[in-house]
């Protein structure tokens, strides 16, 4: 039994993802074993997103929220809504916990108008606040699909993929599993933070220093990530 005003260890189950044995693949071999996983998914995977910002160049709704054109942006992205609702018709369902901080970036700001639609179509998310994981730090962007596969997905300095580490190890996967379930019990559903705390927000600013980096970025590909 723990004494009293004794100070009990955290254990940080994502504290072994960087160092853990990994097969680590490039973007375009990380998306194509993205898909071939999740088509033959039998179970919902989960998801825990920490980062405030990333580059979505394939998304055409991203490129207009960067191009100041927030009206527009919002357009795009309800366009979008009978895609992801039909991917989700015959995909597993992606259960994600996101990590928040206040104020909430301009990427934040348009990717929950995302995961509200993604929500709505069946793809379910949850909101923590990033005190939650402070113990945790730092955590890692992860997508596990079971107890026996996991991916960590990697990104660049500003927030581009780069690609993913594909991890097999049930003694590092089940920890990280269990922490992402716990958070995504903790959680706010998304569908109640985006209309309480997104919804009311002027357009988010876009700065120089985030187009700076839009050139190498313009694949403009028009597909959606899940």
């Amino acid at each position: 039994m723990t004494e009293p005003g004794s100070v009990v260890a955290v254990t940080n189950p994502f504290a072994a993802v960087g160092g853990a044995d990994a097969l680590v693949l490039d973007a375009p071999g990380y998306l194509a074993a993205f898909e071939r996983d999740h088509a033959g998914c039998v179970v919902p995977l989960w998801k825990l997103e920490r980062a405030q910002s990333f580059y979505e160049p394939d998304v055409a709704s991203w490129r207009a929220m960067m191009d100041g054109d927030w009206a527009g942006s919002l357009s795009l992205a309800e366009q979008m809504a009978p895609l992801v609702a039909g991917y989700f018709r015959h995909r597993m369902p992606v259960r994600r916990v996101r990590v928040v901080e206040f104020p909430v970036s301009a990427y934040l700001q348009w990717e929950m108008h995302l995961l509200d639609m993604r929500a709505r179509a069946g793809s379910p998310c949850r909101v923590v606040p990033a005190a939650r994981v402070a113990a945790l730090e730092p955590v890692p962007e992860l997508v596990i699909f079971s107890p026996v596969l996991m991916y960590e997905v990697l990104y660049d300095q500003y927030g581009g993929g780069r690609g993913g580490r594909r991890i097999t190890d049930p003694g590092v996967i089940g920890p990280c599993l269990r922490a992402v379930q716990e958070l995504f019990a903790e959680g706010e559903d998304v569908r109640d933070f985006h209309r309480r705390e997104i919804v009311p927000l002027p357009p988010p600013s876009v700065t120089d220093e985030m187009r700076a980096a839009l050139p190498p970025y313009a694949h403009r590909t028009e597909e959606f990530r899940v």
